[in-house]
């Protein structure tokens, strides 16, 4: 992705609830850092466990990833996603392709979360997703919020989370913007390098200055 077409996300003045984006790259911590979002509050759309989910049940997605990567993808009415992988790992225009079937119906979902969202009337709402910036969704979003870790602990997260080798992981970090690129176009930094006392500060202090922004509008 160019960087002429990367625009940093603002606030829509008129806009009641903010939505936040959550994004880092692989092995970061998102997760960790929107769990401590959620105990102030503040709901999280985790876009990436919504696309296995919508991939599993949504007819017209399954449809659409048989007709472009075979039926063989799903065996007894199950998604095989190491197949899938295989499929695009390495491949440029397929990966492109998953992309292109899989964010829309993501961001239809979002859409409809968002409005259930409305009625417990949260000063905020937060979206993680690993591809924010990748796919362009980042723009739809008021505030992104980057989440990063030394590349070595987030190379060893991976590794024992997946039980895939180093240099499988560095493959999917290769896959991923770089990290330098994400942070220019982040409105607040937190670092996640394990020590969760002051992770969970970094959180608290971001709660509070998005707080003061809706203050201010």
């Amino acid at each position: 992705m160019k960087q002429a077409q990367l625009e940093k996300p603002s606030i829509r003045q008129t806009q009641l609830m903010l939505k936040i984006g959550i994004t880092g790259g692989i092995g970061s911590g998102k997760t960790t850092v929107c769990k401590l979002f959620e105990t102030l509050g503040i709901p999280v759309y985790y876009a990436d466990e919504r696309a296995k989910y919508l991939m599993q049940h949504e007819h017209f997605l399954i449809d659409q990833l048989k007709k472009n990567f075979g039926d063989e993808v799903y065996e007894n009415g199950r998604l095989n996603r190491a197949l899938l992988a295989e499929k695009v790992f390495n491949n440029k225009p397929k990966l492109e392709l998953l992309n292109s079937i899989v964010h829309p119906a993501v961001y239809r979902d979002t859409e409809r979360w968002v409005e259930e969202q409305k009625i417990k009337k949260p000063p905020y709402l937060i979206k993680e997703a690993a591809l924010l910036i990748e796919t362009g969704s980042y723009k739809s979003l008021d505030k992104l919020i980057m989440v990063t870790a030394p590349l070595e602990q987030r190379i060893n997260r991976v590794s024992a989370r997946d039980k895939i080798s180093v240099e499988d992981v560095m493959a999917r970090v290769r896959n991923q913007l770089p990290e330098d690129e994400k942070i220019k176009l982040a409105d607040f930094i937190i670092t996640n390098d394990g020590d969760i006392a002051n992770l969970e500060k970094q959180v608290a202090e971001v709660h509070q200055q998005i707080l003061n922004s809706l203050n201010q509008t």
